[in-house]
């Protein structure tokens, strides 16, 4: 097939591999390799199972609200703003926007982190990822990324897919070398946690865990995102169920294995990457060495497909009106170039708070989980609203009905209960992040035009986001909310 630019005259064509790949891709990033220690320091086997069923059933839920709105609102560009958009209004779309714009920046500065820390096994002038070098050098790496997509999407998500496949080829080994070794005597003894472990109730356990189990299945809706580019709109249905089974059965295999190989407090104190740790018990340096390289592979791989998912997140409510009319500027190869340099402006600017924050990692992938959790919500919610009204479903149709009412308010169910996860902390920190933006949808309704700006309900929504970010602020300055 002849190639063309994305928004050419001919129309996009991209199979379901390509799709399930732009799935796994920004899934299979740097949070995997911290599964055995992630997990290790929460709970034991029995958490364990219990947090995969869990959150593979939530996240299984969401899956199936993105194939069901995929299929019954097929002419929805850019789904996760999209539905938010259809569903409540203007001010929930560009908050839905905004805020999973938002999270991709910090998860992108993650990636790049970590990428550093991991380098740091072979320079050690780069510590952690948060000395002056690792930051200039994972400055470099933002700019080279901004230059390979500003060359063309279709040219980029090529790559992607590349990098995907070479990225699991380290996790593959690392499942097969661990099942080799694996001892049933050390999973048994770690099933409650070890016996020295004290890590709380089953619920505890389980809650520890979801922020790390959310932060690793984040780009569940990667196929949702690029509907437009799809065959047949309900490849992008089959795609996002497919990469979805696909991941979660590394991560749960992962995790499990890890428990045969090492005492849960050895799991626990293992440095990150701490499937490195894992693997290095059973066939040495090699070992570490091997997932260190897997880290940077799959880390800049990712940061590759989160750009791209969050170009193209700014580049459609811009053009629908929700965004300012600059960030739908596009290069001449069909590039949403504005979006794109917004967010390779915004990582670079949160790449220098690294040099500042005590923990720099770990807050970002909180910060991270916590903002694209209200986008999941309001695509749940907008399913559960489209199976109470009877929109897009015709007569006789009640069993599918009935069918989506249960999926979608399962899926609401979990959001929920990953926001009772995150803390009071991080919605806090979530909201000083949402309420700056409010500024974007004044601005872009005032361009477009609008009568008026918010609804009566959006100007109550909006007037308490910033009493919860001024909160956060006096919460920062006194020393009461820490980072």
């Amino acid at each position: 097939m002849t190639e063309t630019t994305v928004r050419g005259s001919a129309r996009p064509s991209v199979s379901v591999p390509t799709l399930a790949a732009m799935v796994v891709g920004p899934m299979v990033g740097g949070g995997v390799f911290t599964l055995p220690g992630s997990f290790g320091a929460a709970t034991g086997v029995l958490g364990a199972l219990v947090a995969w069923t869990v959150a593979g059933l939530g996240m299984l839920m969401l899956a199936l609200v993105f194939q069901s709105l995929a299929v019954r609102r097929p002419e929805l560009d850019n789904g996760i703003y999209a539905y938010a958009q259809a569903g409540f209004g203007s001010y929930a779309g560009f908050s839905s926007a905004w805020g999973y714009w938002a999270s991709n920046v910090a998860g992108n500065v993650f990636f790049m982190v970590f990428a550093m820390a991991s380098l740091g096994q072979f320079l050690p002038g780069l510590g952690q990822g948060n000395t002056l070098l690792a930051v200039v050098l994972a400055s470099v790496g933002v700019w080279t990324f901004h230059a390979l997509i500003a060359r063309g999407v279709r040219q980029a998500a090529v790559v992607n897919r590349i990098v995907t496949v070479a990225k699991l080829l380290p996790i593959l080994v690392f499942v097969v070398l661990t099942l080799v070794a694996f001892d049933a005597g050390t999973f048994a003894d770690n099933f409650w946690g070890g016996e020295s472990a004290d890590l709380g109730s089953i619920f505890d356990q389980v809650t520890d865990t979801m922020l790390v189990t959310t932060f690793v299945f984040l780009g569940i809706e990667g196929a949702s995102v690029y509907s437009r580019l799809a065959r047949r709109r309900e490849d992008v249905g089959r795609a996002t169920v497919l990469g979805f089974l696909s991941t979660l059965a590394l991560f749960a295999s992962v995790t499990l294995v890890s428990y045969g190989v090492l005492p849960q407090h050895d799991l626990a104190a293992a440095e990150q990457p701490a499937m490195g740790t894992v693997l290095e018990s059973v066939v040495g340096s090699w070992g570490a060495t091997l997932i260190d390289v897997g880290v940077i592979v799959s880390v800049l791989g990712a940061y590759l497909a989160w750009t791209l998912l969050n170009a193209e997140v700014m580049f459609t409510p811009a053009r629908m009106e929700v965004m300012p009319r600059f960030l739908a500027r596009e290069s001449g190869n069909g590039t949403p170039i504005a979006a794109l340099a917004l967010t390779t402006v915004s990582v670079q600017a949160f790449l220098l708070l690294v040099l500042v924050v005590d923990d720099a990692l770990d807050f970002m992938l909180k910060l991270d989980t916590a903002l694209t959790l209200v986008p999941y919500l309001f695509a749940a919610a907008y399913a559960v609203k489209l199976a109470v009204t009877g929109a897009t479903y015709g007569p006789g149709q009640d069993r599918p009905r009935r069918r989506q009412l249960l999926i979608g308010g399962a899926a609401v169910v979990y959001s929920v209960y990953l926001l009772y996860a995150a803390g009071p902390e991080y919605l806090l920190l979530g909201c000083l992040v949402y309420a700056p933006g409010t500024l974007l949808f004044v601005r872009a309704r005032r361009e477009h035009g609008a009568e008026r700006v918010f609804r009566p309900a959006e100007a109550v929504a909006c007037a308490a986001l910033w009493v919860a970010a001024v909160l956060a602020v006096v919460l920062l300055v006194t020393g009461v909310l820490e980072v």
